[in-house]
């Protein structure tokens, strides 16, 4: 899985087995899935083809989800938890009202999954949408137009996805804690001038911790001059056994991967490109270091 911002559109891209309650939803095979912020005077008759031309002008095939929202995508929260990978964007108001009002939650899995549990995470998933709302003090469960994806990648390891499994307890707590940060940021009370990344620790109890590139205590964790436009790896978890290893986790709920050694992003040079050509395999991007070195 990779994903990546362009202009007013989020990315996601790879090979995957997806369920969407979005504009043209259903169960099937995809190589990509976009959440874009639509403009303030558009034309809400044509959802299909804003997004076709959208995934047309990059140049991928129709074999896509996707979803409109009128957030922003700086007021995007990406949430990390072990294999699970949470996208939420959020603004509500009394449903039916005018103003943003959508909450759009996109939900990859780097460990495969059956049909049955990617539709029961959907349902796991608004579940705690629900009850986040509810813990804000708003008197609504969700807004007219709230929709949610799910996909894997990988064989299907998981047959369900409800609160009590490995992935839904995983999905519940992401999006319990997500959609108040991100409604926060939308609101601007809390306020970032970029995407917020979340990640979920173990170290010192469970928690959720925000990286904030701005003023980092632990810069410089690698080496002076090092490139930290993807401290929270895009290629995460990327098995590359070159650059990381499985170990097991410390809570003891199974494997995960450890790629605090590896370097390869914090590279200036490797960061930019990236940066340029946001569609660069990891073997591209080992290639140029090496005849780099060479």
């Amino acid at each position: 899985m990779r994903y990546y911002l362009r202009g007013s559109t989020l990315f996601i891209r790879g090979k995957f087995r997806a369920a969407s309650t979005g504009i043209g939803g259903t169960i099937r095979n995809v190589s990509t899935i976009l959440n874009k912020t639509v403009p303030d005077d558009w034309d809400h008759d044509q959802p299909g083809r804003l997004l076709e031309n959208t995934v047309a002008n990059e140049g991928f095939s129709k074999d896509y989800f996707g979803l409109l929202t009128a957030v922003w995508m700086r007021n995007l929260c990406v949430l990390q938890y072990d294999f699970l990978s949470v996208f939420i964007t959020a603004g509500v108001s009394n449903p039916g009202l005018p103003g943003p009002n959508t909450i759009n939650i996109i939900i990859h899995s780097g460990e495969g999954m059956s049909d049955a549990s990617l539709l029961e995470c959907i349902i796991t998933a608004t579940e705690a949408k629900v009850m986040a709302l509810n813990r804000m003090g708003y008197s609504f469960s969700g807004t007219s137009t709230d929709a949610v994806i799910a996909a894997c990648e990988g064989e299907g390891k998981h047959t369900y996805g409800g609160v009590l499994t490995e992935v839904g307890r995983r999905v519940y707590e992401a999006v319990l804690f997500g959609v108040p940060e991100a409604i926060r940021r939308h609101e601007g009370i809390v306020k970032r001038e970029h995407s917020s990344f979340f990640i979920f620790s173990r170290y010192g109890g469970d928690h959720w911790v925000e990286w904030i590139p701005e003023n980092c205590p632990y810069y410089p964790c690698h080496f002076e001059g090092q490139s930290c436009d993807f401290c929270y790896c895009p290629f995460y978890p990327c098995g590359d056994e070159s650059l990381g290893h499985w170990m097991k986790s410390s809570s003891g709920n199974g494997m995960v991967w450890n790629c605090s050694d590896c370097t390869l992003l914090h590279e200036p040079d490797t960061a930019r490109y990236l940066k340029e050509h946001p569609e660069a395999g990891l073997h591209e991007l080992k290639c140029r270091k090496k005849m780099e070195e060479e």
